[in-house]
Parts: C-alpha cells; sequence; structure tokens
C-alpha cells in the first residue's frame, strides 16, 4: 500500500528494543524519524505509546489495542487491524508505522516502502525484533552512512518490488 510506510531502527539482527526502550540513542537518527513523520499519521502498538515521554509533536497518534486505557480524545485508537487498514484504504494521507515489534509483524505484508535505520552494532540482551523479511523482494536505497558517538548507522529505503 503507498500510503502506508514502516519505519524502524534496527541493529545487525534485527533488535529493536529492550525493556520497551531504545536500545541506541542516536540523535541524528531521532531527526530523521521526526523529518519523516511531522504532520503525518504514526501508527502503534500500546506498549510503544506507553514508552513515548509525551505525545509526539505535530502527528496524528493511533493506537491499535485491545486495551481500553485510552480516554485522550488527541488518540485514535482502533481495536481491530480491519477497521483501521479500512481508514488508510480510503485516505489519500501517508500512515507510519513506528512500532512495536507485533504491531511490524502485522502491517510488514501491507506496506510497500519501510524507512530503516540499520545500526551497525549488536544488543544480545534485546527483548524485542523487527520481523525478518524477504530482502530479494525489496528494492534497496541507502540514502545515507553515518556515524554518530562511534556507532554506524545506515538509514535505507526498501521499496517493495512489483508483486
Amino acid at each position: 500500500m503507498k500510503n502506508l510506510i514502516i519505519i524502524a531502527a534496527i541493529g545487525k539482527n534485527n533488535e529493536l528494543g529492550k525493556d520497551n526502550k531504545l536500545i541506541w540513542h542516536i540523535p541524528p537518527d531521532l531527526a530523521f524519524f521526526r523529518q519523516n513523520t511531522i504532520h503525518k499519521n504514526i501508527i502503534m502498538g500500546s506498549n510503544t505509546f506507553f514508552s513515548l515521554p509525551n505525545l509526539l509533536k505535530d502527528r496524528h497518534h493511533i493506537v491499535l489495542s485491545k486495551n481500553s486505557k485510552f480516554n485522550d480524545q488527541r488518540i485514535e485508537v482502533y481495536r481491530n487491524y480491519d477497521d483501521l487498514m479500512k481508514k488508510i484504504q480510503t485516505s489519500n494521507e501517508e500512515f507510519y508505522v513506528i512500532g512495536g515489534a507485533s504491531i511490524y509483524k502485522l502491517f510488514i505484508d501491507d506496506v510497500d516502502t519501510m524507512l530503516l535505520t540499520k545500526i551497525n552494532d549488536i544488543c544480545p540482551t534485546a527483548d524485542a525484533y523487527f520481523p525478518t523479511f524477504d530482502k530479494n523482494k525489496w528494492k534497496q536505497e541507502v540514502l545515507s552512512n553515518n556515524i554518530y558517538n562511534g556507532i554506524e548507522y545506515s538509514h535505507v529505503k526498501y521499496l517493495r518490488k512489483k508483486r
């Protein structure tokens, strides 16, 4: 789906997080995330939502969760995947899937674009992982190669090849 995009930062072994937190703190990558998601819809699960320090400025928060603890009018909550997909399919807006692991896994077969920050490091204690995917089904474009505090990382755009 053209208007549905995954954005994530992953380690060499697809590590995403530990204890519901980011593993690596790379401010230039957080700026990349902001630049791509600003004024857009961001889709997340409840764990990702509750891990945020507060609402992300100038973004529309959509939470996919069976959790009923959401009573903030600034958050759009969907209880099931099909209802959220209907909204996405009938919209001209962009939707960025921002996590966590189970949400990425749920949406990965529906996206045509992924923006992955590939971090050249491993975290043996990670407890959340990005889903594996067949790289042969994707065209890969390296947008940038970077180093921050000795950590090498690349911003890579994946475009799904014709189905």
